[in-house]
């Protein structure tokens, strides 16, 4: 069984699978997966302060499936 290359939701720092998750977003030709369609709308506001400063959390409120 293969490892699944699990990809970092910059927004909220979980573990998203790259294969499952409809939510990406393409920044500076670097594809960016995340948990959530809240996750990919903060992260598209303002890419640089996450790039820059890392996952701060969700935003507004905890939820994971």
């Amino acid at each position: 069984m293969a490892d699944v290359v699990m990809a970092k939701d910059p927004v909220c720092g979980m573990d998203v699978d790259p294969e499952k998750t409809e939510y990406k977003s393409i920044y500076k030709g670097k594809v960016y997966y995340f948990c959530s369609s809240m996750c990919k709308r903060e992260f598209e506001k303002n890419p640089e302060h996450y790039l820059r400063h890392g996952p701060t959390g969700m935003p507004g409120h905890h939820h994971h499936h």
